[in-house]
């Protein structure tokens, strides 16, 4: 299968303009301005496109939401890839900028907007700078700008860099972000499609998930839905990281052959110690970690394939885990990380993270029993559902899946703890 979005590995240079266009690139674009928006929105909502930041919404019904009467709308791409064990954003921005850029002016164009905005996280300062130079180059070829390609549509690209936080990466928070305030999550409703960046009508789609747009409209609905399954049409990038041998991106349809044992031990070419694989995190930190038995592994990956385990695929960044790590020390890892990244707006999250966070740091010094655990899957469970946004909600799952699937680690540290205890007497 040719690539659809790691085409920079097909195509050496295709992040320049004119190697770009030699291979079809701003086909999907010249498409769509020869439709009515109302059309694009049905060819993107007939596709099946679900978004690939991690909540697998349908693009097309996102699109759609927005108001036909709205005298200004916006597109902003979230490029804030800052969930740990993620970066396919950045291969995309890096090796194929503007099949990103494209599939951002089709969405507005579809939605009647004449600005995007391209939110990129704080860490990606060179990034950002080149980026500005493709839409720079864009505009050169009559692609951004006024009266695009003599269509009487005019829309121009702005290239945002945030600060560096996780937060950022929840939509509202970085529409805030966007606007110079603090970058904390809003209240919903109202919801971005009626009042989002500058209180006006707001498409936020993830980078990879506009990635997909060119060629669904040059392709066609049909050739696109004949990867993936029909619940989870296309391709997805999976992020492999962790205790595997060859690390990195990989992009493969939803669905079929694609399951966690050909992307660990055939892709992934296994565990570098030989080791059996643990866990393994399916969408990095925020998902909640699935147990290495046959089941998880044969399982074809796509939207709501491991609701079984009470997890999900998110954003795809699979970390793997081997038998030589402690979950109790993975889920204090990731603890102290949600509870370092919490915008503290809201108490469950702010002050759950917090106890969170001292609670391991008790198992970590010998000094916790079984009731400390009961107090930790108490904590996580009383923040579940309480919070603004759905940072608490992750914060829960290392914690809740950890004591669930790997109890024996949890019992080993109590034990540890009681013998040092008794020894000490």
């Amino acid at each position: 299968m040719a690539y659809i979005l790691l085409r920079d590995l097909d195509v050496p240079d295709i992040k320049e303009i004119d190697v770009y266009l030699q291979h079809g690139g701003y086909e999907g674009l010249k498409k769509a301005l020869k439709k009515k928006p109302a059309n694009i929105i049905d060819m993107v909502t007939a596709s099946g496109l679900r978004g690939r930041g991690g909540a697998g919404f349908p693009t097309g019904v996102k699109w759609g939401f927005i108001p036909k009467d709205a005298e200004t709308a916006y597109v902003v791409v979230n490029a804030d890839e800052s969930e740990p064990g993620t970066f396919k954003d950045r291969q995309l921005l890096e090796g194929n900028p503007h099949q990103v850029i494209e599939g951002a002016l089709i969405a507005a164009y579809a939605i009647r907007a004449n600005h995007v905005y391209i939110y990129c996280r704080g860490e990606f300062q060179d990034t950002a700078r080149e980026l500005e130079k493709h839409v720079d180059a864009a505009w050169g070829n009559g692609f951004i700008g006024p009266d695009i390609l003599g269509s009487g549509w005019n829309c121009q690209v702005h290239v945002h860099v945030g600060a560096g936080a996780y937060i950022c990466g929840e939509e509202t928070a970085l529409l805030e972000s966007l606007e110079g305030k603090r970058g904390e999550p809003r209240i919903r409703p109202p919801f971005p499609a009626t009042h989002g960046l500058y209180g006006r009508a707001t498409v936020i789609n993830n980078v990879e998930t506009l990635a997909n747009v060119p060629y669904i409209l040059d392709k066609g609905v049909d050739v696109y839905r004949r990867l993936g399954t029909p619940d989870s049409p296309g391709v997805k990038i999976f992020c492999l990281s962790g205790h595997v041998n060859n690390p990195g991106n990989y992009e493969l349809p939803f669905g079929g052959e694609t399951t966690l044992r050909k992307l660990i031990n055939e892709l992934g070419g296994g565990t570098p110690s030989g080791l059996p694989v643990k866990g393994i995190l399916p969408a990095g930190a925020s998902g909640a970690i699935l147990p290495a038995t046959d089941e998880v592994f044969d399982t074809p990956i796509e939207y709501g394939s491991f609701k079984a385990w009470n997890s999900d695929i998110g954003s795809a960044s699979v970390i793997v885990l081997d038998e030589s790590v402690d979950m109790v020390w993975a889920a204090r890892k990731m603890t102290e990380f949600f509870a370092h990244e919490s915008c503290g707006q809201c108490t469950p999250c702010r002050e759950g993270t917090y106890w969170l966070s001292r609670l391991y740091d008790r198992v970590a010094q010998g000094l916790a029993d079984a009731g400390d655990v009961e107090t930790i899957n108490s904590v996580a469970l009383q923040m579940k559902g309480k919070c603004i946004c759905a940072l608490g909600e992750f914060a829960v799952n290392p914690v809740v899946a950890t004591i669930e699937h790997f109890p024996e680690d949890y019992e080993r540290a109590v034990g540890a703890a009681g013998k040092t205890e008794a020894a000490a007497d």
